[in-house]
């Protein structure tokens, strides 16, 4: 395993270059422009590839839907939407 542009690669069944695995790499970041690559590995099978990429998880922003409002922290409701908020019957 080695790593090409801050990505860890393997080649497997064969060697490849620098410049293609770097191909293949720019390939992956072109067609999933919102994900990191962390991960890639080559697998030769003649003359094709098998390409197994595994990106870093994202962070995400939880979205609930309290008095009929989709939010992510209660840090802007009023008093009275927070007092709703904590007053009302939850259900798990």
């Amino acid at each position: 395993m080695e790593e090409i542009n801050n990505v860890a690669v393997t080649v497997k069944n064969g060697a490849m270059d620098e410049e293609e695995i770097k191909a293949y790499i720019s390939y992956l970041e072109n067609k999933f422009p919102d994900e990191t690559l962390k991960s890639l590995t080559i697998k030769i099978d003649g003359d094709e590839v098998d390409l197994d990429y595994v990106f870093y998880p994202q962070n995400f922003e939880r979205i609930r839907r309290i008095t009929g409002y989709l939010v992510g922290t209660l840090d802007r409701f009023n008093d009275a939407k927070a007092a709703e908020e904590r007053d009302r019957v939850k259900h798990a």
